[in-house]
């Protein structure tokens, strides 16, 4: 936790909640410890998609479909989305949430690893969410830059790691210093990248927002 926690619960408190469907996929991914964006993540989200009106979304990591359905609801009905898994177990099951949301036409599933997936993409994309495996991120970065348009946006879910980011090397568990060095150099990568003007905030377990310039 980055944010004092009885903070978190009182803005959470004040959520209005969302669909049926979506309340109740959340429900099913907590009961089976699925992560899913949190709370104070998605009310962000549902803000940021009200006020870009993306035409054309890119995600990174689809798990059970929520975030890809959430966006589907909020983004424009127009919006077209693609969204990249690579956890076979999972793909199926995210297939059936959109069909059953009856957004099959409007999310597109690209089964495998996203490092492969990205090099097979044509055209800009104005937003795009990156939700995958973080040790993975800087080596994503390349072909989402490829993929943006000037005034594009990339969202970063996930890059605080509870709050380890900000310790020594040395006091990060031996088994997540990889993860912890790769996130240190994605962070300083797109605050310091030519192309891109970056914030880093304290949001759910961190969140970096870039459009690209």
């Amino acid at each position: 936790m980055i944010v004092d926690e009885r903070m978190v619960t009182f803005i959470n408190s004040m959520d209005a909640g969302h669909t049926p469907c979506l309340e109740k996929l959340e429900q099913e991914a907590k009961d089976s410890f699925v992560p899913i964006i949190r709370r104070e993540m998605q009310s962000f989200l549902k803000v940021f998609l009200k006020i870009q009106q993306p035409e054309r979304i890119l995600e990174v990591g689809t798990a059970i479909g929520f975030s890809a359905l959430f966006m589907a609801e909020y983004a424009p009905e127009n919006c077209k989305i693609t969204t990249i898994e690579n956890y076979e177990k999972r793909i199926p099951v995210a297939r059936k949430n959109f069909l059953d949301a009856g957004r099959q036409d409007q999310i597109t599933l690209l089964p495998g690893d996203a490092q492969d997936v990205l090099k097979t993409l044509e055209g800009e994309y104005d937003l795009i969410f990156m939700d995958a495996a973080k040790g993975q991120y800087i080596h994503f970065l390349p072909e989402i830059l490829r993929l943006m348009h000037p005034g594009s946006v990339l969202i970063s879910d996930n890059v605080l790691q509870d709050g380890d980011i900000v310790e020594s090397h040395y006091m990060v568990e031996r088994r997540n210093r990889t993860i912890y060095k790769r996130m240190r150099e994605y962070l300083y990568t797109l605050k310091h990248h030519e192309e891109l003007e970056t914030a880093i905030l304290p949001l759910g377990d961190g969140v970096t927002i870039s459009v690209k310039i």
